[in-house]
């Protein structure tokens, strides 16, 4: 039976099929190789025939893993069930980390999970039983940190139904976000298909003091690269710099490289890697990493002549590196602390804190929260404590248990931290924040990856600031945004303190991490005779229709029923927070479809005039109404269109209320891919200002479709109510396989008549 764990044999075996496939490559290119590409060839599905090309080529790539998390893989099991398998064809896992809501603590807050969202759990848990797919209940941590901790290993290959799968990339492995769809793909045997990255280089010099941490690495590359920078790239790191940089502080790095669009992120193999195995009782991996170490770095070759290599090369140093804090709504708005006061009072930003927050799968390691703790220990030593909320979310069980031991603790707890369930929590919305009234300005300051409108708190007026877990202490001991807190004397209880840089901590608890996984499920030998568990009635779950297939016919005249001015995100298409539960009823969470999105035309977000009737009404009750009358729409997006998670929810909604195309300046990687999956049409603008073309009222006839090719650009009207209309060009990235998957109505219609 397929093994749910990375075994040392297992790691045998990708190690030769990578030595393998790797002398077929190296045969044909004749030059050295990257980290990335050692990782990325070694796993090609056909070494010998596969088509190389950054940004043109399509790779079938055979990943080692996949993990998903729980609200996304309802919606990947319901069409994993679909494909008619006895079992995943590869090892995947479980983990029940998004549906916790944060409020009142970690126990309270997960039997009030497990209470709130029983039928969705018996129904993971069982479909993982009977596919041979390992489950982490609710409490036993976030998915990255637990992937860290157990199954990622250095030169391996793995995708997860979460845009923040490239944490494991701290880890030296390959881990790519994907949509639900990808990833049944891979666990019904198929290989996974993905446009050949371009390659970013980013050299770091020096080493990190002071107050600078790994977060701030990231926060600075966001800067430079912006929220689009690192779309359909690889961003591998390689330097001196790197070595001085923990295991778990380069999974931060790896993780928050999503914000910038990447593909994925990585580290060549180190002695850090090493160490962190090692404490989490993987020294067999460890041993065989050493032994092919020429397969986790890249050939010498190119770090002395990165230039050569890379699409583009970016030098870091991290010795004159400063504390940055980036926000708000947006993570590429970076600023050095020593700038922030100035910006506070130039943008009338609100500078009184009114919460403080440390953890997500970017920054809840134990040397996250020991920098977090040290930070609060100097505070306490001077009498002092936090001075708004702060809560502390630990990324797994055995990070809780370790902090327990250690007494971190107590002493979070005596500064007046609330120690949250280990769990998604606030990052993602899941925050019942009752101090607030919606639509109150205010400030909050966090050490999460994401900090668009209404996405912590479901409040579009929370101003969302990032920084590091020990900046973040430093805020909540200031209580406000206009002080520097890390350079500046802090004015508390009529009295003036001037904190000191937290010191180094240990990057594995010096006793040893405290192994717990009694969340835990391991599949049965046979999963045959289990179950799947799915009421009737259900309102949270409900199973899938196949899409109808394309008719053959042009698309003609269809309404465009939204133009979306400025970001439009995966969170402005389909909000989390409440609407978690619904992620398993596609019918019941497509309600919330375009609810964020701003309309170009009004700056309202989520409504639009009716092309019909013309009442102005919630955009989802448009698109299921044109539906009723059998008509299909289409949506026109600007930049960087679904920039964000990876949640397929996003293309399923628009495709299931009747979407036919979106067309936009620019998309976001894993929200084009999701559409294809999908059966719609990804359309860009061959010119970007010919969005401006777009008018109220429009209607949309997509041309030529019988023609559609790999390459040919498509033929786009808008018809103007007044009687005129505008002819653009538009292209697409579609290769043969994906114009199948639009002609058939689905990746899964295809998938399910292979099988």
């Amino acid at each position: 039976m397929l093994k749910v764990e990375t075994t040392p044999e297992m790691v045998r075996q990708v190690y030769a099929r990578t030595r393998e496939r790797l002398h077929v490559i190296r045969k044909r290119l004749g030059r050295p190789l990257t980290l990335t590409e050692k990782i990325m060839f070694g796993h090609l599905d056909d070494p010998e025939h596969q088509e190389l090309a950054p940004g043109q080529a399509y790779l079938a790539l055979r990943p080692d893993r996949v993990a998903m998390q729980d609200a996304t893989a309802q919606m990947a099991l319901l069409q994993f069930m679909s494909a008619g398998l006895a079992r995943t064809a590869v090892p995947t896992t479980v983990h029940c980390d998004h549906l916790i809501r944060a409020r009142s603590g970690a126990a309270e807050d997960v039997a009030r999970a497990i209470e709130e969202n029983r039928e969705v759990y018996e129904f993971l848990e069982s479909v993982s039983a009977k596919y041979g797919i390992g489950f982490w209940k609710p409490g036993s941590g976030i998915i990255h940190q637990v992937v860290l901790e157990n199954y990622a290993f250095p030169g391996g290959m793995m995708i997860g139904t979460d845009s923040h799968t490239p944490n494991a990339g701290g880890l030296g492995m390959f881990a790519s976000g994907v949509g639900g769809a990808d990833a049944v793909d891979v666990m019904a045997g198929f290989p996974w298909e993905v446009l050949q990255p371009k390659l970013i280089g980013v050299k770091l010099t020096g080493k990190l003091s002071g107050w600078t941490s790994p977060k701030d690495v990231i926060l600075k590359l966001l800067d430079i690269l912006t929220v689009k920078g690192g779309t359909n790239a690889v961003v591998e790191f390689f330097g001196p710099g790197c070595a001085s940089i923990s295991c778990t502080g380069k999974a931060t790095i790896t993780n928050m490289g999503a914000e910038h669009g990447a593909t994925t992120s990585i580290f060549p193999y180190d002695h850090r890697m090493a160490a962190y195995l090692t404490a989490t009782r993987r020294e067999e991996l460890a041993k065989l990493a050493d032994a092919n170490r020429d397969l986790l770095t890249a050939d010498p070759e190119v770090e002395a002549e990165p230039e050569k290599f890379f699409h583009r090369v970016i030098e870091i140093n991290l010795s004159e590196l400063e504390p940055h804090l980036v926000g708000p709504h947006t993570p590429d708005l970076a600023r050095p602390l020593s700038a922030v006061p100035q910006a506070v009072k130039e943008n009338n930003y609100p500078a009184k804190i009114s919460a403080c927050l440390v953890g997500s799968c970017t920054n809840s390691s134990y040397e996250d929260i020991c920098r977090a703790t040290e930070v609060a220990k100097q505070a306490l030593a001077l009498g002092l404590k936090a001075q708004v909320p702060l809560y502390i979310t630990p990324g797994s069980e055995q990070v809780y248990a370790t902090m327990e031991r250690d007494g971190l603790l107590p002493t979070l707890q005596e500064f007046g931290a609330v120690v949250l369930a280990n769990a998604c929590g606030p990052c993602i919305g899941q925050w019942q924040r009752d101090d607030v009234p919606k639509g109150t300005p205010n400030t909050i300051v966090n050490s999460f990856n994401r900090n668009f409108p209404a996405r912590n708190d479901g409040n579009p007026a929370t101003l969302s600031f990032i920084a590091s877990p020990e900046v973040v202490v430093a805020y909540a001991i200031a209580g406000r945004l206009d002080i520097n807190p890390v350079g500046d004397e802090i004015p508390v209880n009529g009295r003036r303190v001037r904190l000191q840089a937290p010191p180094p901590a240990p990057e594995v608890p010096p006793s040893g991490f405290v192994f717990k996984a009694e969340g835990y499920v391991p599949p049965p030998e046979d999963g045959s005779a289990v179950e799947v568990k799915i009421r009737p009635d259900s309102d949270r779950l409900q199973a899938l229709q196949p899409f109808p297939a394309w008719d053959g016919k042009d698309f003609v005249e269809l309404p465009v029923i939204l133009k979306a001015k400025g970001k439009c995100t995966t969170d402005h298409i389909s909000p989390a927070g409440p609407w978690l539960k619904y992620r398993g009823h596609l019918d019941n969470i497509s309600n919330n479809l375009f609810l964020g999105a701003v309309n170009a035309f009004t700056g309202e977000a989520g409504k639009a005039k009716h092309p019909l009737t013309g009442e102005v009404m919630e955009v989802s009750k448009i698109a299921r109404d044109l539906k009723n009358r059998g008509l299909r729409w289409v949506v026109v997006g600007d930049e960087n269109y679904g920039e964000g998670s990876s949640r397929e929810h996003a293309a399923m909604e628009p495709r299931h209320l009747g979407g036919a195309a979106v067309i936009a300046r620019s998309f976001a990687r894993i929200h084009e891919t999701n559409l294809k999956k999908q059966g719609i049409l990804p359309l860009a603008f061959v010119d970007p200002a010919d969005y401006d073309k777009v008018r109220e009222g429009d209607r949309c006839s997509i041309l030529g479709l019988a023609e559609l090719a790999p390459g040919k650009p498509v033929r786009v009207v808008f018809h103007h109510a007044d009687g005129t209309q505008d002819e653009v060009l538009c292209r697409h990235s579609l290769s043969e396989e994906q114009i199948g998957w639009f002609k058939a109505g689905s990746a899964l219609n295809v998938l399910t008549k292979r099988g």
